[in-house]
């Protein structure tokens, strides 16, 4: 109460505010929930999970991004773990699922601490310190890889996708996504590789089989010539990329023309007529006879690209003229009266072939491909959906390890070893947070766990007997789901790239730590929606 009994009011009626233990625990909870929904999903042997948005559209699948994206999460805490996901997704491409498992447990060790009247500064302390350890570790265990190593690039890309629809054809597809990388990485100044995964374009065709899909060394463009007068395959392709429109410019300002005799009329015809036929000349005289056009081909000109014998395509998105410029060496021109030979890219062909009733241009057998494009084929759109979001996994796995140059064994043997090392790290530090890195150490057995429960093994007998081989050097033993033993994990390639580790802890760590620090949350009411006939404007009062 303020002077003369006068309430204060500081917040806005119908504010809610959690403060204290209450606030930590409600957004622990609801961050923990977000990571149990994922949990089933995790290792080769995890569950799919069916969403149906609202518009009751469905997606089918086990990647632990997709998933988190397609769930509309409305609690904050909730939607930072999300975050992580789509953080662990930007950075690496897989991996989702356990960063998110990983931030889950370490909020769940967390809540005993608390609960034991460890401060959250202490945990947070503790965990930071954890997390700098884990990093060194993880570095300690990896091992190199070279751009030329393909059998391992080719393990690493099956390890990705054993979770996935496509495990039946991983030996397929991981060749396929290892020569897509390889095509278009590009070495830099100081000698490192670097992909950029835009130059690698997904064309999604359902009706076929998943092993039908096939990658071109090149491009799939979505378009088909503009007249059925031009041929359906140029050989040879001499390849003009045109960002200029193959139309008469009309004036910038309103102007009228005024006819007064027929004869006028027929000239004026005949001049567009003639610069159309000028604009086509210039091309043909250039030596192109591919032309693709970032915007619209008159009638006119569509005719006599067709009398030349030129194979033409307009309205091509400009991310495809990009890869068509990077592919087959031609400039991207803004004049047509500009084009010389020089300008001209080169395709040893230019075909147009149906898929699954509708027509597209392929461009192969460039000179030296920068892009690379997928067709990929499914049984239904679910199953080409999934498909899709496997090859990326893959992909983006492999260019990280080529950019890195580094990995380390899956199966969770690379995450108890960092657990084994903390343990024994824990004992050198004196203060409370001891207890921090110990329950870190803990929270890093949730991936062999959750493996084992995934595959419907007994979690603690897997996690014992991985301690006990790890205790005794042996740092690469993991979980066989197939088997149900613990195997060398090197010895059946089981191998990631180092990034996705480094990314899971340190991603983890932090959402923990920020989701710890929050004592208090003050959630505003939102302002109610004004109707009309409420005496706002355009109401209907009188």
């Amino acid at each position: 109460m303020g002077m003369g009994n006068a309430p204060v009011i500081i917040l806005r009626q119908g504010t809610k505010r959690e403060k204290g233990k209450d606030a930590q625990m409600n957004n622990i909870t609801a961050a923990r929930t977000i990571a149990d929904a994922v949990r089933s999903s995790l290792g080769p042997r995890g569950m799919d999970k069916m969403l149906v948005d609202s518009m009751g559209d469905v997606v089918i699948t086990n990647d632990g991004v997709t998933i988190l994206k397609e769930m509309d999460v409305q609690h904050p805490a909730a939607k930072m773990l999300v975050e992580v996901a789509k953080t662990q997704d930007a950075e690496v491409g897989d991996g989702t699922t356990t960063s998110v498992i990983l931030a889950g447990e370490l909020l769940k060790k967390a809540t005993d601490m608390i609960d034991a009247n460890v401060h959250p500064t202490i945990i947070t302390a503790g965990y930071r310190l954890a997390n700098d350890k884990a990093q060194e570790v993880l570095k300690k265990v990896s091992k190199k890889v070279s751009i030329n190593d393909d059998k391992l690039l080719n393990q690493i890309a099956q390890t990705a996708m054993i979770s996935k629809q496509v495990n039946s054809s991983k030996d397929y597809f991981s060749k396929m996504v290892v020569e897509a990388v390889k095509t278009i990485v590009d070495k830099t100044d100081d000698g490192k590789y670097f992909a950029n995964l835009k130059n690698i374009q997904t064309v999604k065709k359902a009706g076929a089989n998943m092993e039908e899909s096939e990658m071109i060394k090149g491009l799939i463009i979505d378009k088909e010539p503009v007249s059925d007068a031009m041929p359906k395959k140029v050989k040879n392709a001499k390849i003009a990329l045109i960002d200029a429109a193959f139309e008469v410019k009309k004036t910038e300002i309103d102007a009228k023309i005024q006819i007064t005799d027929p004869g006028q009329l027929n000239a004026f015809i005949q001049e567009e007529e003639r610069m159309l036929k000028e604009m086509v000349e210039n091309v043909k005289k250039a030596g192109a006879n591919v032309v693709f056009c970032q915007k619209g081909i008159d009638d006119l000109a569509q005719h006599f690209f067709a009398k030349e014998g030129i194979y033409a395509c307009r309205r091509v998105k400009k991310s495809d003229m990009e890869r068509l410029g990077r592919s087959t060496g031609a400039s991207i021109l803004n004049k047509i009266t500009d084009i010389t030979a020089a300008d001209l890219g080169f395709a040893e062909s230019v075909e147009l072939r149906r898929v699954e009733e509708e027509d597209m241009t392929f461009v192969t057998g460039c000179k030296e491909p920068k892009t690379v494009s997928i067709l990929v084929r499914g049984g239904t759109k679910h199953v080409a959906d999934e498909v899709e979001r496997s090859l990326v996994d893959a992909w983006s796995v492999v260019k990280v390890s080529i950019e890195d140059g580094m990995l380390v064994t899956g199966g969770g043997s690379t995450a108890m070893e960092i657990a084994m090392q903390l343990r024994d790290y824990a004992q050198s530090i004196s203060g409370r947070e001891q207890i921090a890195i110990e329950a870190f150490a803990s929270a890093m057995e949730i991936i062999p766990s959750t493996l084992a429960e995934n595959a419907g093994l007994d979690p603690i007998n897997i996690v014992i007997e991985m301690r006990k081989q790890h205790k005794s050097g042996k740092i690469y033993a993991g979980l066989n789901p197939f088997s149900g033993k613990v195997e060398d994990m090197m010895k059946l390639d089981v191998i990631e790239p180092y990034r996705i580790g480094r990314q899971a802890i340190n991603s983890a760590t932090d959402a923990a730590v920020m989701i710890l620090r929050i004592d208090d949350v003050i959630a505003s009411k939102a302002s109610p929606t004004p109707q009309y006939g409420d005496g706002m404007p355009g109401g209907m009062d009188d």
